[in-house]
Protein backbone atom coordinates (compact mmCIF):
# COMPACT_ATOMS: atom_id res chain seq x y z
CA UNK A 1 0.00 0.00 0.00
CA UNK A 2 1.51 3.89 -0.42
CA UNK A 3 2.15 5.68 2.42
CA UNK A 4 -0.19 8.11 1.41
CA UNK A 5 -3.13 5.14 2.49
CA UNK A 6 -4.78 5.55 -1.10
CA UNK A 7 -4.02 1.66 -1.62
CA UNK A 8 -3.20 2.69 -5.44
CA UNK A 9 0.78 2.29 -6.95
CA UNK A 10 -0.05 3.79 -9.98
CA UNK A 11 3.68 4.21 -10.84
CA UNK A 12 4.94 0.78 -9.28
CA UNK A 13 7.76 -0.25 -11.04
CA UNK A 14 8.12 2.86 -13.03
CA UNK A 15 12.03 5.21 -12.93
CA UNK A 16 11.69 8.57 -12.13
CA UNK A 17 13.95 11.63 -12.44
CA UNK A 18 12.83 15.32 -10.52
CA UNK A 19 14.96 18.39 -11.04
CA UNK A 20 15.37 20.40 -8.37
CA UNK A 21 13.48 18.30 -5.83
CA UNK A 22 15.22 19.04 -2.43
CA UNK A 23 12.16 21.65 -1.41
CA UNK A 24 9.15 23.50 -2.99
CA UNK A 25 6.93 21.74 -5.54
CA UNK A 26 10.16 19.46 -6.43
CA UNK A 27 9.73 18.16 -3.23
CA UNK A 28 6.05 17.72 -3.33
CA UNK A 29 6.44 15.95 -6.53
CA UNK A 30 8.84 13.43 -5.58
CA UNK A 31 7.25 12.70 -2.44
CA UNK A 32 3.79 11.99 -4.28
CA UNK A 33 6.14 9.88 -6.91
CA UNK A 34 7.33 7.57 -3.89
CA UNK A 35 3.89 7.10 -2.39
CA UNK A 36 2.73 5.99 -5.80
CA UNK A 37 5.48 3.44 -6.01
CA UNK A 38 8.04 5.44 -8.06
CA UNK A 39 11.95 4.60 -7.98
CA UNK A 40 13.12 8.27 -7.82
CA UNK A 41 16.44 10.13 -8.24
CA UNK A 42 15.94 13.79 -8.00
CA UNK A 43 18.69 16.40 -7.90
CA UNK A 44 19.91 20.01 -7.03
CA UNK A 45 22.77 21.98 -6.36
CA UNK A 46 22.51 21.22 -2.51
CA UNK A 47 21.38 18.66 -0.73
CA UNK A 48 18.67 20.82 1.21
CA UNK A 49 15.88 18.18 2.60
CA UNK A 50 15.13 15.59 0.27
CA UNK A 51 12.39 13.07 0.97
CA UNK A 52 13.10 9.98 2.50
CA UNK A 53 13.18 7.61 -0.29
CA UNK A 54 14.93 8.77 -2.95
CA UNK A 55 18.21 8.81 -4.44
CA UNK A 56 20.02 12.25 -4.51
CA UNK A 57 22.99 13.54 -7.03
CA UNK A 58 24.21 16.94 -6.82
CA UNK A 59 24.46 18.50 -9.92
CA UNK A 60 24.13 22.03 -11.68
CA UNK A 61 21.28 21.18 -14.73
CA UNK A 62 22.28 25.00 -15.93
CA UNK A 63 25.72 23.29 -17.07
CA UNK A 64 26.56 20.57 -19.64
CA UNK A 65 28.78 18.77 -17.33
CA UNK A 66 25.74 18.85 -14.66
CA UNK A 67 23.35 17.53 -17.24
CA UNK A 68 26.14 14.59 -18.26
CA UNK A 69 26.23 13.79 -14.49
CA UNK A 70 22.47 13.47 -13.82
CA UNK A 71 22.28 11.06 -16.97
CA UNK A 72 24.60 9.13 -15.14
CA UNK A 73 23.30 8.97 -12.53
CA UNK A 74 19.99 7.77 -13.75
CA UNK A 75 21.60 4.78 -15.31
CA UNK A 76 23.71 3.72 -12.92
CA UNK A 77 21.37 4.29 -9.60
CA UNK A 78 17.70 3.54 -12.05
CA UNK A 79 18.99 1.36 -15.23
CA UNK A 80 17.20 4.22 -17.36
CA UNK A 81 14.11 6.76 -16.90
CA UNK A 82 10.41 6.56 -17.66
CA UNK A 83 9.53 9.88 -16.71
CA UNK A 84 11.85 12.91 -16.74
CA UNK A 85 9.71 16.75 -14.28
CA UNK A 86 12.05 19.32 -15.12
CA UNK A 87 11.04 21.83 -12.09
CA UNK A 88 14.46 23.39 -11.45
CA UNK A 89 13.58 27.08 -11.86
CA UNK A 90 13.83 30.61 -11.26
CA UNK A 91 15.28 33.95 -11.46
CA UNK A 92 15.16 37.07 -9.62
CA UNK A 93 13.96 39.79 -10.67
CA UNK A 94 15.21 43.97 -11.66
CA UNK A 95 14.74 46.95 -11.42
CA UNK A 96 14.00 46.80 -15.17
CA UNK A 97 14.58 45.02 -18.67
CA UNK A 98 17.82 47.21 -19.17
CA UNK A 99 19.24 46.19 -15.84
CA UNK A 100 19.07 41.94 -16.35
CA UNK A 101 23.30 41.45 -17.44
CA UNK A 102 24.29 38.97 -20.35
CA UNK A 103 25.31 37.16 -17.95
CA UNK A 104 21.38 36.84 -16.18
CA UNK A 105 20.11 36.46 -19.33
CA UNK A 106 22.59 33.53 -20.09
CA UNK A 107 22.05 32.16 -16.67
CA UNK A 108 18.24 32.17 -16.87
CA UNK A 109 17.74 30.13 -20.48
CA UNK A 110 20.50 27.86 -18.43
CA UNK A 111 18.33 27.17 -15.97
CA UNK A 112 14.42 27.53 -17.00
CA UNK A 113 14.82 26.49 -20.71
CA UNK A 114 18.43 24.79 -21.87
CA UNK A 115 18.92 22.83 -18.66
CA UNK A 116 15.58 20.54 -19.86
CA UNK A 117 16.84 20.68 -23.20
CA UNK A 118 20.34 18.91 -22.49
CA UNK A 119 18.59 16.57 -20.31
CA UNK A 120 16.11 15.45 -22.65
CA UNK A 121 18.55 15.24 -25.60
CA UNK A 122 20.52 12.79 -22.99
CA UNK A 123 17.93 10.83 -21.79
CA UNK A 124 14.63 10.89 -24.11
CA UNK A 125 16.55 8.71 -26.60
CA UNK A 126 16.16 5.53 -24.02
CA UNK A 127 12.25 6.57 -24.17
CA UNK A 128 12.58 6.48 -27.51
CA UNK A 129 14.31 3.04 -27.76
CA UNK A 130 11.75 1.43 -25.46
CA UNK A 131 8.60 3.15 -27.23
CA UNK A 132 7.56 4.73 -23.61
CA UNK A 133 8.07 7.48 -21.48
CA UNK A 134 6.66 10.62 -20.09
CA UNK A 135 8.25 13.96 -19.76
CA UNK A 136 7.11 16.76 -17.88
CA UNK A 137 7.97 20.79 -18.30
CA UNK A 138 7.69 23.08 -15.31
CA UNK A 139 6.78 26.52 -16.60
CA UNK A 140 4.98 29.96 -15.24
CA UNK A 141 1.96 31.48 -15.63
CA UNK A 142 3.75 34.98 -15.50
CA UNK A 143 4.76 34.07 -19.12
CA UNK A 144 1.06 35.83 -20.22
CA UNK A 145 1.79 38.59 -19.09
CA UNK A 146 5.81 39.49 -19.01
CA UNK A 147 6.96 42.36 -17.37
CA UNK A 148 10.69 43.87 -17.97
CA UNK A 149 11.44 43.64 -14.78
CA UNK A 150 11.55 39.62 -14.97
CA UNK A 151 11.45 39.06 -18.92
CA UNK A 152 14.48 36.97 -18.51
CA UNK A 153 12.55 34.28 -16.91
CA UNK A 154 9.79 34.46 -18.56
CA UNK A 155 11.17 34.90 -21.67
CA UNK A 156 13.44 31.57 -20.75
CA UNK A 157 9.76 29.96 -19.40
CA UNK A 158 8.10 30.81 -22.97
CA UNK A 159 11.07 29.33 -24.93
CA UNK A 160 10.37 26.18 -22.63
CA UNK A 161 6.86 25.84 -23.89
CA UNK A 162 7.36 26.20 -27.12
CA UNK A 163 10.35 23.73 -26.92
CA UNK A 164 7.71 21.32 -25.02
CA UNK A 165 4.73 21.63 -27.93
CA UNK A 166 7.76 20.84 -30.44
CA UNK A 167 9.43 17.31 -28.46
CA UNK A 168 6.04 16.48 -27.68
CA UNK A 169 5.06 16.26 -31.65
CA UNK A 170 8.70 15.01 -32.41
CA UNK A 171 8.43 11.71 -29.69
CA UNK A 172 4.85 11.34 -29.73
CA UNK A 173 5.20 8.29 -32.97
CA UNK A 174 7.43 6.96 -30.80
CA UNK A 175 5.11 6.37 -27.68
CA UNK A 176 6.83 8.95 -25.69
CA UNK A 177 4.38 11.80 -24.08
CA UNK A 178 5.63 15.48 -23.76
CA UNK A 179 3.74 17.84 -21.32
CA UNK A 180 3.89 21.08 -19.97
CA UNK A 181 2.43 22.31 -16.27
CA UNK A 182 1.99 25.63 -15.47
CA UNK A 183 1.98 26.72 -11.72
CA UNK A 184 0.62 30.41 -10.55
CA UNK A 185 1.84 31.46 -7.33
CA UNK A 186 2.45 29.27 -5.08
CA UNK A 187 3.48 29.03 -1.32
CA UNK A 188 7.51 27.84 -2.18
CA UNK A 189 10.54 29.69 -0.15
CA UNK A 190 11.52 30.36 -3.68
CA UNK A 191 8.31 32.14 -4.88
CA UNK A 192 8.37 33.91 -1.04
CA UNK A 193 11.65 35.12 -1.66
CA UNK A 194 10.87 36.72 -5.32
CA UNK A 195 8.13 38.25 -4.07
CA UNK A 196 9.70 40.01 -1.31
CA UNK A 197 12.33 41.09 -3.62
CA UNK A 198 9.74 42.51 -6.59
CA UNK A 199 8.22 44.38 -3.18
CA UNK A 200 11.35 45.84 -2.46
CA UNK A 201 11.37 47.36 -6.14
CA UNK A 202 8.60 48.45 -5.90
CA UNK A 203 7.16 47.47 -8.97
CA UNK A 204 4.53 49.39 -10.46
CA UNK A 205 0.97 48.43 -9.99
CA UNK A 206 -0.88 46.60 -13.01
CA UNK A 207 2.58 45.45 -14.15
CA UNK A 208 2.06 41.91 -12.44
CA UNK A 209 0.10 40.26 -9.64
CA UNK A 210 3.15 39.19 -7.58
CA UNK A 211 1.18 40.44 -4.97
CA UNK A 212 -2.42 39.57 -5.07
CA UNK A 213 -4.57 36.53 -4.02
CA UNK A 214 -5.90 34.25 -6.96
CA UNK A 215 -8.91 34.31 -7.62
CA UNK A 216 -9.66 31.13 -5.64
CA UNK A 217 -8.73 32.88 -2.84
CA UNK A 218 -5.67 31.16 -1.59
CA UNK A 219 -1.63 30.38 -2.90
CA UNK A 220 -1.21 27.10 -4.45
CA UNK A 221 0.33 24.80 -2.48
CA UNK A 222 3.17 22.88 -3.57
CA UNK A 223 0.93 19.72 -3.59
CA UNK A 224 -1.95 21.26 -6.26
CA UNK A 225 1.12 21.51 -8.36
CA UNK A 226 2.52 18.19 -7.54
CA UNK A 227 -0.82 16.77 -8.30
CA UNK A 228 -1.30 18.14 -11.61
CA UNK A 229 2.26 16.68 -12.27
CA UNK A 230 1.14 12.98 -11.15
CA UNK A 231 -1.70 13.35 -13.32
CA UNK A 232 0.29 14.09 -16.40
CA UNK A 233 2.79 10.65 -15.88
CA UNK A 234 -0.15 8.68 -15.36
CA UNK A 235 -2.07 6.13 -17.26
CA UNK A 236 -5.21 8.51 -16.44
CA UNK A 237 -3.57 10.66 -19.14
CA UNK A 238 -2.60 8.57 -21.78
CA UNK A 239 -4.19 10.14 -24.57
CA UNK A 240 -2.62 13.64 -23.13
CA UNK A 241 0.42 15.31 -24.93
CA UNK A 242 1.84 18.91 -26.74
CA UNK A 243 -1.01 20.25 -23.68
CA UNK A 244 0.20 22.65 -20.82
CA UNK A 245 -1.97 22.53 -18.09
CA UNK A 246 -2.36 25.28 -16.03
CA UNK A 247 -2.72 25.48 -12.21
CA UNK A 248 -3.08 28.71 -11.30
CA UNK A 249 -6.55 29.72 -8.97
CA UNK A 250 -7.64 31.99 -12.02
CA UNK A 251 -4.83 34.03 -11.42
CA UNK A 252 -3.67 34.67 -14.85
CA UNK A 253 -6.04 35.04 -18.12
CA UNK A 254 -4.94 32.53 -20.89
CA UNK A 255 -6.16 32.41 -24.42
Amino acid sequence: MSRNGSGTLELAGKRALVTGGSRGIGAAVVRQFLDAGADVLTTARAAGTVPEGASFVEADVRTRAGAQAIAVAAEERLGGVDIIVHNAGGARPYENSSAITDEEWQNALDLNFLASVRLDSLLAEGMRERRSGVIVHVSSAAVTTPVGQFLHYTAAKAALENYSRGLASELAPFGVRVNTVTPGRTATPGGAATREEWARLNAAPGQTNAGDTPPLGRDGEPDDIAHAVMFLVSDKASWLTGSNLVVDGGEFPRG
